[in-house]
């Protein structure tokens, strides 16, 4: 097998708020200019680094906002967050909990800090990923997947070196617990102190590490610190992970979705005329209603 290499390890952009409860490093498509190509199926990363909240009665958050065509995923490593949507389906999620909305043909949602985190206050660290639909699903009914971390199906690192939880896609013969629309890996992974881990990826896969916490060695040669992004070629299949302290990370690989992608706001679509007709739908009652 070829190795799989590194093209760039990224520090994180300059952050920006979402609402008044998120502050994020956008690690693409617009921190390093990828676009919606080089990650894809993965179209927009946001990370909200540990950081801590003060107490508050009213709880931090985004209010009401629509979405169209691709799918939201919501990963808690610290704080809790709230989520409420137009379909009916309401969560809570803490860490290592996972929220998957799929908007598809049309949803109106909001997230917001947990009333109760959100009194006491605390560390809150999370990561929101955008995951593209293709044309022939982008307006099928949208759904959401409530992911306890108990469900995650994990595979244990030999010699007490940690865990890799599946959560999309195939790891040593364990499937994961996510249902998607394209063929992609979503792992998430707790290597302890002294950990060596192998993975095996198709060459084509577009594939990217985010370093929670810790530090990792890639292939022995690539070192990543906590709180950046290692972006890989698509040149092979086989990479080793080795971390002498411990790390917590969040592998993406996907199969690219080929098509065209017109992205405007809150909507992901195929074409700008698509992108007109989901402001219409919005502003006539379509996406259902949701109270602020």
């Amino acid at each position: 097998m070829k190795i799989k290499t590194v093209q760039q390890i990224l520090p994180p952009p300059p952050s920006h708020m979402v609402g008044d409860g998120f502050r994020v490093h956008n690690f693409f498509p617009g921190g390093y200019n990828m676009g919606h190509d080089r990650m894809s199926p993965f179209i927009l990363l946001d990370y909200n680094a540990k950081m801590e909240f003060s107490p508050r009665d009213i709880p931090r958050g985004v209010g009401v906002h629509p979405h169209r065509g691709f799918e939201t995923v919501t990963f808690a490593y610290h704080g809790k967050v709230a989520h409420h949507d137009s379909r009916g389906n309401r969560g809570v999620i803490g860490e290592g909990d996972i929220q998957w909305m799929t908007a598809a043909a049309g949803i109106l949602h909001k997230e917001y800090h947990e009333l109760e985190y959100s009194k006491r206050g605390g560390p809150f660290q999370m990561v929101q990923l955008w995951i593209n639909l293709p044309a022939k699903y982008k307006m099928t009914e949208p759904g959401y997947q409530a992911i306890v971390n108990r469900m995650i199906p994990k595979y244990e690192i030999p010699d007490n070196g940690g865990t890799v939880e599946v959560v999309a896609g195939e790891y040593e013969g364990i499937k994961g617990i996510a249902r998607t629309f394209s063929p992609m890996n979503i792992y998430s992974i707790r290597m302890n102190e002294s950990a060596y881990l192998n993975m095996s990826l198709p060459t084509d896969y577009n594939t990217g590490i985010l370093v929670i916490e810790g530090n990792v060695r890639v292939n022995e040669q690539d070192d990543a610190p906590a709180d950046h992004f290692i972006l890989f070629r698509n040149d092979g299949e086989e990479f080793g992970l080795y971390t002498s302290s411990g790390c917590v990370l969040l592998l993406l690989s996907g199969e690219p979705i080929r098509e065209p992608v017109v992205a405007y706001g809150p909507f992901v679509m195929n074409t700008k005329e698509e992108i007109l007709q989901a402001y219409q739908d919005v502003n006539t009652g379509k996406f259902g209603k949701l109270e602020d």
